[in-house]
């Protein structure tokens, strides 16, 4: 079973040379830390940044260099600082080739739910709503299940929408899995995870054709 960085590594290998990339808080941050050096991409975060690299070295950080999530950064040559309003020009006018995305829920027909658990407080709702309402390709990098080992791919979202019908993909700490029009397809298991593990905790339909083949994080 994959941790926290075991999935991002394995969303990294989505991204492609020329990818205009966002990434949203949490899991996806991880992802720039895992991009092929062979490749150009230019990852966004909605606050104003285009061109972020890694995460800065202990000691290295500048406050005032952030993402979306608050976290320091590192950019790389030729990136750009603007400001919120041109920001979501990019995302609105679907200049955007890849998003990833956090999510608590995900319904078998690609809804998501990400920004709120009636009675907590909510510090922000971000800029998830316009990312889901504008992006083509949307990847959900989150944990198969909750705290309490409930599904968190479920028939129909319990939460509070964030999108409806726009999610493609989801890479879980279990799986790799496809939404199609008949549920959730499994692509690859992780390393030492049953198919008969991922079907006792996804709560929607799970597709399985076929040998489903392991994950490979490294080349």
């Amino acid at each position: 079973m994959l941790d926290k960085t075991g999935i991002a590594k394995r969303i990294a290998k989505e991204v492609k040379d020329g990818y205009y990339v966002n990434l949203g808080i949490g899991i996806p941050t991880l992802v720039a830390n895992y991009v092929r050096n062979d490749i150009e991409v230019e990852f966004q975060s909605e606050n104003g940044v285009l061109g972020m690299g890694p995460f800065p070295f202990e000691g290295e950080e500048d406050a005032d260099v952030i993402n979306a999530g608050k976290q320091t950064i590192t950019t790389l040559p030729g990136a750009s600082f603007f400001d919120s309003a041109l920001s979501f020009s990019m995302i609105r006018g679907q200049h955007v080739d890849l998003t990833i995305l956090g999510a608590m829920e995900v319904a078998e027909n690609g809804d998501i739910a990400n920004w709120k658990i009636p009675g907590r407080m909510v510090k922000g709702m971000g800029g998830a709503m316009d990312l889901v309402a504008s992006a083509e390709n949307i990847i959900v990098a989150m944990m198969h299940t909750n705290k309490k080992g409930a599904s968190k791919l479920l028939k129909t979202c319990s939460l509070p929408l964030t999108g409806v019908g726009c999610v493609k993909k989801i890479v879980t700490n279990m799986a790799v899995l496809e939404v199609t029009d008949k549920g959730f397809k499994l692509l690859e298991r992780a390393p030492g995870v049953t198919v008969e593990a991922i079907k006792n905790a996804t709560e929607g339909t799970l597709i399985v054709e076929g040998e489903i083949p392991e994950m490979i994080l490294d080349d």
